[in-house]
């Protein structure tokens, strides 16, 4: 198994109901290997996996692995803040005959001290048989692993890379001079996938790539073959859309270019939301541009806010459900027009329909007694 040039970070798609899209899943899977991209990544950040239960972590793994049949490494995230919970983890996927390789990121919330790092990190590393690639992403998780940490990761057994997410130019530049030549350096950032790669990096894990994993896993083995002009040319063509893919929290914009592409619906799960309108409106326009979307298409996941209006003035327990598009609410917040806050209420968003009616159930002496047009 060779890790080297492109590998997609994978969105984890959801179907309106909430439920894992095995069938969307399975197609992108399907057309990633097929667009000829180098190592496929489920259950990382990108694939929201903090939501996902731990039958859905595995499940989203085994799908990718049944998809790819072998056709390109596998690398499997498997991250907790608990050492005990990640090196469990590890181990279960680590049993999977197809996964390659292991992706597992710094504890988070925790902000543990650079040798609590090193001893989780040498902790999973030494409870499993597959390589394992660290990752380093101090912005989600409050928690930098310094150069000086890394090299000495380097030296465990089983730890063959990293996923460099800092942002920090200067601080990969001393990771690339401190480790081994045989320690693999993934750019963790599309935007800087080049010159990490000049500075001695072997690829990038990429969110981008979702979106066009021809054209990323071009650029990157163009730069790995100091072909630097071919290189430089995607990259200036794809960089607005490699920002763009950040300009809201990861992966609100991918899975709505995915959505505008036709290749998922575009859910989430909650804490995350559909993105803003402005910087919906910002996608569109850059998806456009890129040739990914030929128009632009109607926003479905905005449309999919549910709220619950409770109206005292008009009866004992009075509720009615509307949808966040409705004409007859203001704002777009599901707020009925005429609101009065001394004779009511309003609750959500709620992401989807079955997820707002358990709501009201669970709010004390309000029953839903009609739904807005709008939701039928």
């Amino acid at each position: 198994m060779q890790l080297r040039g492109c590998g997609t970070a994978l969105v984890t798609p959801f179907s309106q109901d909430g439920a894992v899209d095995e069938n969307a899943l399975r197609n992108l899977v399907a057309w990633q290997v097929e667009s000829g991209i180098d190592f496929l990544i489920p259950c990382g950040t990108t694939g929201e996996t903090p939501t996902l239960t731990h039958d859905e972590w595995l499940r989203v793994i085994d799908v990718t692995i049944e998809v790819v049949a072998g056709r390109v490494p596998i690398v499997a995230g498997a991250t907790s803040n608990s050492t005990q919970e990640a090196v469990a983890k590890a181990k279960e996927v680590a049993a999977r005959p197809g996964v390659n390789a292991i992706l597992t990121a710094s504890p988070y919330y925790n902000k543990p001290t650079q040798e609590g790092q090193y001893r989780h990190f040498r902790a999973i590393a030494e409870a499993v048989d597959k390589p394992v690639i660290l990752y380093n992403v101090p912005g989600r998780t409050s928690a930098n692993l310094e150069p000086a940490t890394l090299t000495r990761l380097s030296e465990v057994a089983n730890i063959v890379g990293v996923k460099e997410a800092s942002g920090n130019m200067s601080q990969i530049a001393e990771v690339l001079n401190s480790v081994p030549e045989s320690f693999l350096v993934f750019s963790g950032d599309d935007a800087i996938t080049l010159p990490v790669i000049a500075l001695g990096g072997v690829g990038i894990i990429s969110v981008a790539s979702n979106e066009i994993p021809r054209e990323m896993g071009e650029m990157t083995r163009a730069a790995l073959s100091n072909d630097w002009h071919a290189a430089r040319t995607i990259h200036r063509k794809y960089l607005p859309l490699m920002l763009a893919n950040f300009i809201e929290s990861n992966p609100l914009p991918v899975k709505a270019v995915l959505a505008m592409m036709g290749k998922i619906e575009e859910v989430y799960r909650l804490p995350l939301l559909p993105m803003r309108r402005d910087t919906r409106s910002k996608l569109q326009k850059i998806a456009t541009d890129a040739g990914l979307i030929t128009r632009p298409a109607a926003p479905p996941a905005a449309a999919a806010e549910f709220y619950i209006y409770e109206n005292w003035a008009a009866g004992p327990h009075k509720a009615i459900l509307h949808r966040a598009s409705c004409g007859q609410c203001s704002s777009g917040k599901g707020r009925p027009a005429g609101h009065d806050p001394n004779h009511s209420r309003w609750h959500g968003p709620y992401g989807n329909l079955a997820e707002a009616r358990e709501a009201s159930h669970q709010m004390p002496g309000v029953l839903i007694r009609s739904e807005c047009k709008c939701v039928a």
